[in-house]
């Protein structure tokens, strides 16, 4: 039988939310430090390159101007600002990244002794290189976390499989005739643990004693019944013979009709012991049966029990009520719960009403 809330579907939900969270957490981790490492390196290195402009500028004010695949500089005092790119116009001194652009373009202002130098860096390669740099380390760390994943989850899967096994095998358990080879550590895999092993012994030691427990019991149930058989039959004989003697006193007469109600009271009981003893056998299949018919049959032999008693008794039925079970089960209930009824009421009535799904005895 399989439950929702199973060991190994426990398990392997636990394991992929452990990898998702482990997974999302990377590459946020990942992405997080790439950018800021950019934007680190992209920062200082504009500064450092405007810091050695302006000594290169102090030395000679001639100096060329950065001019590479990247890099381009601009100087300009203020009324020289017409001369600068339109884009670059009207730009504070610090970091600008420029709108509109095609590439991501990075715009550094530094001004000193009245002019201001225009450093527009091209970060597009450095986007690239920090994105690949960023998802080599990505990859490698994801791949490492799922062979890690997979590893556990193969562990946990051995060691979960003898438990689920075990499982099965009580769910399958007959409480009326138990296997214990079913439970043999033998059964086991050889690679399982010494926990599940002794489990495993455990059970089967239980089993065993188990279906010891239910044969010797069946069987002294059976035993006692057939042996209990005979005297009930020799005492229901001779009281029947006491009351034939028509000599027999009233009180002897009293006496006697309360040793055979007594008797009969004790038949029913060891009818009783005897189906149960018998409860797996054929002979108690089960069957569409009329409770009506057999609680019919059980209120003429009331009666005989009630003796001297004011007693009325009152049945109706509402329905006509079958039920899927034994007959001689069926009886048995009945007769022992209208003789109860009848054996704790001394004096008023007892009214037996069939329903639906239901006998009622007031």
């Amino acid at each position: 039988m399989r439950t929702e809330g199973g060991l190994k579907r426990r398990l392997n939900r636990a394991f992929l939310l452990q990898a998702a969270a482990i997974s999302v957490a990377a590459v946020v981790g990942v992405y997080l430090a790439a950018a800021i490492l950019q934007q680190v390196l992209v920062t200082e290195a504009l500064r450092q390159e405007a810091e050695y402009f302006w000594t290169r500028h102090a030395r000679d004010p001639q100096a060329a101007l950065p001019d590479t695949r990247n890099l381009r500089g601009f100087l300009a005092a203020a009324p020289d600002a017409a001369r600068l790119p339109a884009e670059l116009r009207g730009l504070d001194a610090g970091f600008h990244d420029l709108p509109g652009t095609a590439a991501a373009t990075t715009v550094y202002v530094a001004e000193r002794a009245g002019q201001r130098l225009y450093l527009v860096f091209d970060s597009e390669r450095v986007n690239e290189l920090a994105a690949y740099f960023g998802l080599v380390p990505l990859v490698l760390v994801l791949l490492l976390l799922y062979l890690s994943v997979w590893l556990a989850y193969r562990a946990s899967h051995r060691a979960v499989s003898p438990v689920s096994w075990l499982a099965r095998e009580v769910n399958r358990l007959d409480p009326d005739a138990p296997d214990p080879s079913a439970f043999a550590p033998a059964n086991l895999a050889p690679d399982a643990d010494q926990e599940v092993r002794v489990l495993a012994t455990a059970l089967e030691g239980f089993a065993r004693r188990l279906r010891a427990f239910v044969e010797r019991e069946r069987n002294f149930t059976r035993d006692a019944s057939h042996e209990l058989r005979t005297p009930l039959t020799v005492i229901r004989i001779a009281t029947d013979l006491l009351l034939a003697d028509p000599t027999l006193s009233g009180a002897g007469r009293t006496g006697v009709e309360r040793i055979g109600r007594a008797a009969r009271d004790m038949q029913g009981l060891v009818e009783a012991f005897l189906l149960l003893a018998r409860e797996a056998d054929p002979i108690l299949a089960r069957e569409p049966v009329c409770v009506n018919e057999i609680l019919g049959a059980e209120l003429e032999r009331l009666p005989l029990l009630a003796g001297q008693k004011p007693i009325e008794l009152h049945s109706a039925a509402t329905c006509r009520l079958l039920v899927n079970a034994p007959p001689a089960v069926v009886a048995v209930l009945l007769g022992n719960l209208l003789r109860n009824a009848y054996a704790y009421t001394d004096t008023g009535r007892i009214r037996v009403r069939i329903e639906p799904h239901r006998v009622v005895i007031e």
